[in-house]
């Protein structure tokens, strides 16, 4: 076996052994909650020593945080490529594409949706600037994205709004604002809301909270987008 060959093996079984890392951390924390992710834990269900696992992630904080980046990065991609592939459409099936595809994502990804926004783990320190600086980024302002199609439609609904750019944090303002830089404070005020119509009944039905309740929660989901663009003045043609 030439050098080249071995070090690509080593390479090949590194990223396996990796990939079964967090896949383990994952269904440790569905089993048990966010406590149960331990390096000791993975290591014991992988059958290899802790001292081994420790070559991989030095500590338990380094492997959370790979965990959050790499699914708040692949949400953010499934809500990108929804809101790219309805361009052209109308602002109501644009809104609608993106919100199904949160949606979507979370109900695939349920340990995942749970990391991001859900329990925290318990003495997890993150680094500065967050997890997952360019996934959180492109996820806010996809949101605000929707406020920005709705906007031509709503902002006489919103001409009496009190909202200031002093009422926002500014690390929001530093991701909204370049991007969209016409919106007024009330349209990044719509955006929140938006954010919490969307994320309730999402949090409902992934922590199974609809589950005795209905038996249609993606009927009820889609109704929701609905009413919200016609709330908002939206037309509903494509």
């Amino acid at each position: 076996m030439t050098v080249t060959g071995g070090r690509g093996r080593r390479e090949r079984l590194r990223a396996e052994t990796t990939a079964e890392i967090k896949k383990v951390a994952l269904a440790l924390m569905a089993e048990g909650g966010p406590d149960a992710i331990t390096l000791r834990a993975i290591a014991r269900e992988m059958g290899m020593t802790a001292n081994a696992i420790y070559g991989y992630f030095p500590t338990r904080d380094d492997l959370v945080t790979t965990l959050i980046n790499d699914v708040y990065t692949a949400l953010a991609d499934a809500v990108d490529t929804a809101w790219d592939a309805s361009s052209g459409s109308g602002p109501a099936v644009r809104i609608a594409a993106w919100a199904g595809a949160f949606r979507s994502w979370a109900l695939a990804n349920p340990q995942g949706f749970r990391l991001i926004y859900g329990d925290p783990v318990p003495g997890y320190r993150a680094p500065e600037g967050g997890p997952a600086p360019d996934a959180a980024r492109r996820v806010c302002t996809g949101l605000t994205a929707l406020a920005d199609a709705a906007w031509p439609h709503a902002r006489h609904l919103y001409r009496d709004s009190a909202f200031d750019w002093s009422d926002f944090d500014p690390g929001l303002l530093g991701k909204v604002r370049p991007a969209f830089p016409d919106l007024p404070p009330a349209a990044v005020a719509l955006a929140l809301r938006i954010w919490g119509r969307l994320h309730g009944l999402v949090s409902l039905e992934i922590y199974g909270h609809l589950r005795t309740q209905t038996t249609s929660p993606e009927k009820l989901f889609e109704e929701e987008i609905a009413q919200l663009t016609q709330a908002l003045g939206v037309p509903s043609r494509r």
